[in-house]
């Protein structure tokens, strides 16, 4: 019969062992989602446009246009404007068709890390459908709102092929910025040339779309930049998969 402190050691034994018996999610066989932070091809730019679709797009496209460039817009479901109304349907379409980038920043724009596994399916499947049916296409990538996540998210976002995207330079324009404020920021960092740059910006801010989109562009371009998509900058595909989409549906609502 073991002593009382033979009885301390075995529990002491046990401990130690069910702790290195749970590893971590990796280990454990659950796949997590690759977290971009930046770009990787040399010399590029991505200007990425978070919480639209809103009315400006098209203004931004323009600008985009008349550059040569391309940008990625990262769409909400239902956020400022429901994205099956169909002035927003149309200028889906009409992004798409002139390639930029479309991806995903979730159905309502709600913090992942605050809900339940299958709260999170759910924000991303909803605006990933509605992708399906206006242009046809599975995004491969998704912006979480407000840059927050953590592996219960990336597991989510694996599950569903995607990786989630960040940024490595903010242009604050949603912090009360003025323009001119942005505009400085974009100066300051093209001072330094970094090898590359992954912008977050607001399509939902009048300044953004008609100051210092204009004014970056500019920069960037004097500066010996390419301006490409998000999936461009990493030498990735933008998306899963790609067919002809369905026919309109009155059925398709927020």
């Amino acid at each position: 019969m073991l002593s009382f402190s033979g009885v301390l050691s075995l529990l002491f034994s046990c401990l130690v062992l069910s702790a290195y018996a749970l590893p971590s999610a990796e280990k454990r066989g659950v796949t997590l989602a690759q977290v971009i932070t930046k770009c990787t091809t040399p010399n590029t730019v991505a200007l990425t446009f978070d919480d639209g679709p809103y009315d400006w797009i098209l203004n931004i496209s323009s600008t985009l246009a008349a550059a040569g460039a391309k940008g990625t817009f990262f769409f909400n479901g239902n956020n400022w404007r429901c994205i099956y109304s169909p002035q927003n349907g149309q200028h889906i379409k009409a992004i798409y068709s002139k390639g930029h980038q479309i991806a995903s920043h979730t159905w309502a724009h709600r913090n992942l890390t605050t809900l339940t596994f299958d709260k999170i399916h759910d924000e991303m499947w909803r605006v990933e459908q509605a992708f399906q049916r206006l242009v046809g296409v599975t995004p491969a990538f998704v912006r979480p709102p407000y840059g927050a996540y953590n592996n219960l998210v990336r597991q989510v976002a694996a599950q569903r092929g995607q990786k989630l995207v960040l940024w490595d330079f903010d242009s604050k324009d949603t912090l009360g910025y003025t323009p001119a404020q942005t505009e400085q920021l974009f100066a300051d960092v093209v001072k330094t040339h970094p090898s590359t740059l992954l912008p977050l910006m607001h399509e939902v801010i009048n300044g953004t779309v008609f100051e210092v989109l204009p004014y970056a562009v500019n920069l960037f371009k004097k500066a010996g930049y390419k301006l490409v998509t998000l999936a461009d900058c990493i030498g990735a595909s933008p998306y899963q998969k790609v067919v002809t989409p369905p026919p309109l549906n009155s059925s398709w609502t927020c």
